[in-house]
């Protein structure tokens, strides 16, 4: 069953999360993440006081391949990065069959 990332990004320091973008893809590469949606242009309907500068939908081949992904050493060093240059909110959910 496929895994999926959702994820939600409010980018407090950009120029700090460029060093996230230049690992964050080599990590999600080796686990085989495609990328499904990424948008800057987002309407927040419910549960959002405002909208996330941007969101993230990435598919993977299993729910076991998503969780290695983000708990990797490669994935762990970049979202070092990404703590300090934004705030984020991720779910790793199971697909439907």
């Amino acid at each position: 069953m496929k895994g999926y990332w959702i994820a939600f990004v409010d980018v407090t320091h950009p120029e700090q999360y460029q060093d996230y973008l230049k690992l964050a893809p080599a990590a999600l590469k080796a686990y085989g993440a495609r990328i499904l949606a990424r948008s800057d242009q987002l309407t927040a309907l419910e549960g959002f006081t405002q909208p996330p500068s941007r969101a993230v939908v990435l598919e993977f081949d299993s729910y076991e391949q998503a969780l290695a992904c983000y708990n990797s050493p490669e994935y762990q060093q970049a979202c070092h990065h990404r703590q300090d240059a934004a705030n984020a909110q991720i779910v790793i959910m199971k697909g439907s069959d």
